[in-house]
């Protein structure tokens, strides 16, 4: 069985939304004696992670809302290089999509290796959004920072979630082919919050049960 990672490395000198200094992480260590204790600061869309609800929609639900077994799943990696600016309801169609799917969708994000923020990354406009509600996704994850770049008043994240669409960002598919996996994602057990950082891995298939 194959193990991919695909989370994004966190450290204080990496990517972060818009390059905006004061979003990188801060390692705060001292060592006392024999003793090494390193308080972090760091913010909930740090690097990899999972988005909730109320992120985009006040008073919507936070993040405990979201069931674990939603994010321990088949998925499918599927392949939207060809994408232009965003991904569109056309590019969506090339693709068997059917009811329940949880996609990851690798695009030409992927093979940006900067540590410099992408300002013309792709991401999903609101008619691919309108499309995958339309087919009743489950989730989606995309490979860069934000599902959704310049759409006034974010009509890509809330329609996901007004339809109970899972959003995951930041993740790295450089290595991955398209395909269906196994996923495991496994976000930080914060309650009250609109995200939270998640170490997400991928298996070439699922588990002996």
């Amino acid at each position: 069985m194959k193990c991919y990672d695909i989370s994004m490395n966190v450290y204080p000198n990496m990517q972060v939304w818009e390059d905006i200094e004061s979003k990188k992480p801060i390692f705060d260590t001292q060592t006392f004696d024999h003793v090494t204790d390193t308080t972090a600061t760091i913010g909930l869309h740090t690097g990899t992670h999972i988005d909730a609800p109320l992120h985009m929609i006040n008073g919507a639900d936070t993040f405990e809302t979201i069931q674990l077994e939603r994010l321990v799943r088949k998925v499918k990696v599927i392949d939207l290089e060809k994408a232009e600016d965003g991904i569109t309801r056309s590019d969506l169609e090339a693709h068997t999509i059917e009811d329940g799917d949880f996609l990851l969708c690798k695009t030409k994000n992927s093979y940006h290796a900067s540590e410099n923020f992408d300002f013309n990354f792709i991401y999903l406009k609101e008619d691919g959004a309108d499309y995958l509600v339309e087919k009743g996704i489950e989730g989606i994850g995309i490979d860069t920072l934000g599902i959704e770049r310049s759409q006034e008043g974010n009509p890509t994240h809330r329609k996901l979630f007004r339809n109970d669409i899972i959003i995951v960002e930041g993740l790295r598919l450089k290595t991955v082919e398209p395909g269906e996996y196994f996923m495991v994602a496994a976000p930080l057990k914060l309650v009250g919050t609109e995200a939270a950082p998640a170490r997400v891995l991928l298996f070439d298939e699922a588990p002996s049960m």
